[in-house]
This record gives structure tokens, C-alpha cells and sequence, in this order.
């Protein structure tokens, strides 16, 4: 068999393979081919962490409620080992995580899919005042209940309604500087801003609850949950942000937790803590009608990106778009013959100019490439060994990366912080190659080497950067093949490539 015969079966298998799994995850599971969609399906994860002891634990954690407006479509867990179940309590639904002789770090996810329903949704039935204790102060001392009660009387001099109380209330305790009366409750009642301001609103008989929640968005990480308070006017449920006071009337704010329990509790570890990840993916109409049943029947979506918890795949949407990078790289060398200053070095650089933008990504690269030769050349009369001499430039790369995000903040330039974002060890290597092929080879192949690395890698990031690509490449990474099938069949050639044409011109003619 030759090696010809080879690498036109291994190239069609590769892509055969990737156009079927992609023909049928859209034909027969329903999964959207193109990113223009009339549906968001927001996936929202919980990630719980915690130390073990050599101890039995137990981690019991709030969970969403049906929610007028959102529909919660589905709910998954992910508890190597530990055991799972979910029971109703006084305070609502709860998950409940259990496991004997727990040691070292440990980590639970809870995920679960929501969909914001479009149209017009009910008001919420109003709670009578009978069906929530009422509140006192009689626990604070003297002093304090004093100070509160001479705060409500001066809040309710300037409201002329429930609505205008509460708003009024919440003002006073987040201005930039408060009254003295505000300063004394939050310094010493030992509660927090929402337990407090609860407190008070339940001791003049409104009708309020405490709601955490946050706003369904695209691509978050780390992020804690909103605390809010929802207060009954006398007509509807209006909620209210606790930083300005104002009613929130945004129906991607999914609750997650409402009432005085608590978020999570576990008993047995230390160290435990809870951060939520959020991601958004659009789906057609059919895919939401049948999804369920279809990943039921459908092995091929249970072992996809799609179970990982959510900080996972957004780290994913990222790392997929490398090899279409490449690709670039691959016709850009091969067919027209651009020179680079390293190989994949322009595809690292796209990346980083997806987060700086492109305009402000070039202007950072250049300064930053230009400084470092600058300092280069004077390292290369110190007559150092190759790796401290690698090492001295990137310290110096960081040191210019340091300076120039100081310098852009002090100046108000928000688009200079990004440069973080640029592969520091990339950077250093480029300017040492660069620098050596200054002295053995002269300037102008340094122009050429790197102005060609500057068009491959703006290049890359239009490809890299383009909505359809980046959906392709997430949704259908077996796609992957057929990039890898591409790429197969183009190293194979060696004919002439389209700069040498100028070359031979005169031939030609």
C-alpha cells in the first residue's frame, strides 16, 4: 500500500467520520447548525468544595423553585462516591449529599438547564401577614432599638407609600455615607445589610422576603449569588437591588435561593465554600420539544462537552478554536508561503487579540516585541548562556507587561490591562529569535518574519473570532477531524507555492 494510497484513506475516513457525526447530531438529535437561534437555554453549575476530616459528611444545599417566567428544564449531578437525594423541607427543596471516612479536598457539582419563557407572566400571589412572623427588636439593646426605631420614623417622614418606604429604606443603608443612625445598626447589631433591612421592614408589618438569585448571562465564572428583597406593596411583589434601591424588573434574574434558610450547610469538612458557573447556549424550537427523550436515547450526548460542569466548557469554547488557528497557519506557510517567527506562535497571539481586541492587541505587541529587542541587544554584549539569557527576556517581557498596565490605568486606558492575556514565554521567544536572526541574517528578514507572523495571526483571529466558527467548533468538535483531514492532505504538498511566483515571473513572461 502506498503511502499516497495511505494518506487519501486516512484523510477520507477522518472527514467521512466528522461530516456524519455532524449530519447526524443535526438531522436526528436536533442540535442547531447554525448560531443564528430565536431560543437561549441557560446552563447554570454549582460547584460546592470543601475538606475532609476522616469524618462522615453531610452537605445539604438550597435548591431553585419553580419560577414564574423560567422554566428549569432539567437537573444534573455529578458526586463521585457520594450519595444523593432531595427532599422537601419547612424551608423549601433541598439536595443532600452523604459519604463515610471523607479525606482531603473534595468538589460537588449541581448543574441545571433554564429557559426564559417568552411573553407576559402573572404577578405573585401575595402572602398574608398571618403566614409571616412578626418581627421585633426587642433582642437589640436598648440603644439600638432606639437608633432603629428613630431611623423607620425618619424614613417614613419621606415616603409616602410602601413602595417609597422600602426604596427610601434601602437608600439610606447604601449611600456612600450614610447617616449616623445606619452606621450605629450595621457596626453593631452584628447582621448583615439584608438581615437587617428585612428585619426592619417585617417590624412595620410589610410583607417581604430574601431572595439570592443572579442574572442569566452569557459566560461566567466564580461569580456569587445577588441578594435581594422581594416586598409586597399592596397590589404586586416588586423586587428590589440593595445597592440602589430601585425596582428590578428583569426577568433574567433566576432565583435561586428565597427565605431565611440557609445556602448550603455541611456538617463533618471544613473549608467549605460555593461559587456558580453560567453559560448560554442557543438551541432551536425542536430541540427544546424533544431533547429530553432524545438524550435519553442518545449515548453520543451523554459523552459529550456538554456534561462537563460549566467553568469546563467555556475554558473549552476556547481551546477548540486552536486548530482552525492552525489550519490557517497551514495554508498561510504551505500554499502561499508567509514566513513566521515560529510556528504556532501567531495562533497563540490570535488568542490573546480575542481578549485585547485586534487594534489594541497589535499596538500592545509591537511596543511590547520592540522594547524587549531593544533590551536584547544589549543582554547579547553581556555574553550570557542561551537559557539565562532566555530567562533574563522574560522577565523583562513581564516587567514591560507590568509597566504598561500601570501606566494605561493611571492614564484611563482600560484596553492596555488586557495585556495579560499575551503568552509571556511566547513573547520572550519570539524577540530572542528575532534577535538572532537580527545579527546573523540583518533587519529586513526580521520585517519579514515578523510582519508575516502579524498577518497570520490576524488572519487566525478573523477565523477564530467569527461567530459561525466558534459555534461549529463547540457544538461539533468531531469537526476537528475533518480539520485534521484537511490539514493531512495539505502537508502532503510540495509543489510551488503562491510567493514564488513573483520569483519565477520572469519565466513566465
Amino acid at each position: 500500500m502506498s503511502r499516497r494510497f495511505q494518506v487519501l484513506l486516512i484523510t477520507f475516513t477522518l472527514a467521512f467520520t466528522g461530516f456524519f457525526i455532524v449530519w447526524y447530531k443535526v438531522g436526528v438529535l436536533g442540535i442547531p447548525f447554525l448560531p443564528h437561534e430565536k431560543r437561549s437555554v441557560y446552563t447554570i453549575g454549582a460547584e460546592i468544595s470543601f475538606v475532609g476530616q476522616k469524618k462522615s459528611v453531610l452537605v445539604s444545599m438550597a435548591l431553585p423553585e419553580p419560577q414564574e417566567g423560567i422554566q428549569i428544564l432539567s437537573e444534573d449531578v455529578a458526586s463521585s462516591g457520594f450519595g444523593y437525594a432531595e427532599g422537601e423541607t419547612v424551608n423549601g427543596k433541598r439536595a443532600e449529599w452523604s459519604k463515610r471516612n471523607v479525606v482531603g479536598p473534595q468538589m460537588l457539582y449541581y448543574s441545571l438547564e433554564v429557559l426564559i419563557e417568552p411573553g407576559e407572566h402573572k404577578p405573585k400571589p401575595p402572602i398574608a401577614l398571618s403566614e409571616q412572623e412578626t418581627e421585633t427588636l426587642s433582642d437589640l439593646p436598648n440603644m439600638l432599638q432606639d437608633t432603629a426605631k428613630n431611623l423607620l420614623h425618619d424614613v417614613r417622614s419621606r415616603s409616602a407609600d410602601t413602595h417609597s418606604f422600602t426604596a427610601q429604606l434601602i437608600k439610606d443603608f447604601s449611600a456612600k455615607e450614610p447617616s449616623q443612625a445606619v452606621k450605629i445598626l450595621l457596626a453593631q447589631a452584628g447582621e448583615s445589610k439584608i438581615d437587617l433591612l428585612y428585619r426592619l421592614l417585617r417590624y412595620r408589618k410589610i410583607s417581604v422576603r430574601k431572595i439570592h438569585g443572579l442574572y442569566l448571562e452569557s459566560a461566567r465564572r466564580n461569580i456569587a449569588l445577588t441578594p435581594m428583597l422581594d416586598v409586597y406593596d399592596g397590589k404586586e411583589w416588586q423586587l428590589y437591588d440593595l445597592n440602589k434601591g430601585k425596582v428590578v424588573r428583569d426577568k433574567n434574574f433566576f432565583v435561586w435561593q428565597q427565605g431565611n434558610n440557609s445556602l448550603i450547610e455541611v456538617t463533618g469538612a471544613k473549608k467549605s465554600n460555593i461559587s456558580f458557573s453560567l453559560n448560554e447556549r442557543q438551541v432551536p424550537v425542536q430541540y427544546l420539544l424533544d431533547k429530553k427523550e432524545l438524550v435519553k436515547k442518545a449515548a453520543i450526548l451523554d459523552f459529550s462537552l456538554f456534561t462537563l460542569p460549566i467553568s469546563e466548557q467555556n475554558t473549552y469554547r476556547h481551546i477548540l478554536l486552536v486548530p482552525f488557528g492552525a489550519l490557517v497557519v497551514v495554508l498561510l506557510r504551505i500554499m502561499i508561503g508567509l514566513r513566521t517567527s515560529g510556528t504556532f506562535m501567531p495562533v497563540l497571539i490570535a488568542l490573546a487579540f480575542m481578549e485585547t481586541t485586534l487594534s489594541a492587541g497589535l499596538v500592545m505587541f509591537i511596543m511590547i516585541v520592540g522594547m524587549g529587542l531593544i533590551i536584547r541587544s544589549y543582554l547579547s554584549s553581556l555574553n550570557l548562556l542561551l537559557v539565562a539569557r532566555i530567562s533574563a527576556v522574560m522577565i523583562v517581557v513581564i516587567l514591560i507587561m507590568s509597566f504598561m498596565s500601570i501606566l494605561s490605568f493611571k492614564l484611563g486606558i482600560k484596553e492596555v490591562l488586557t495585556v495579560t492575556f499575551f503568552p509571556m514565554i511566547i513573547l520572550a521567544w519570539t524577540i530572542e529569535r528575532m534577535s538572532i536572526l537580527w545579527e546573523e541574517e540583518g533587519a529586513k528578514e526580521v520585517f519579514i518574519q515578523g510582519g508575516g507572523s502579524l498577518i497570520v495571526a490576524v488572519c487566525a483571529y478573523f477565523v477564530m473570532s467569527d461567530p459561525f466558527v466558534s459555534h461549529m467548533a463547540f457544538n461539533f468538535p468531531e469537526l476537528l477531524l475533518v480539520v485534521l483531514a484537511v490539514i493531512i492532505m495539505i502537508g502532503r504538498y510540495s509543489g510551488y507555492r503562491l510567493s514564488e511566483l513573483i520569483r519565477f515571473r520572469s519565466m513566465v513572461e
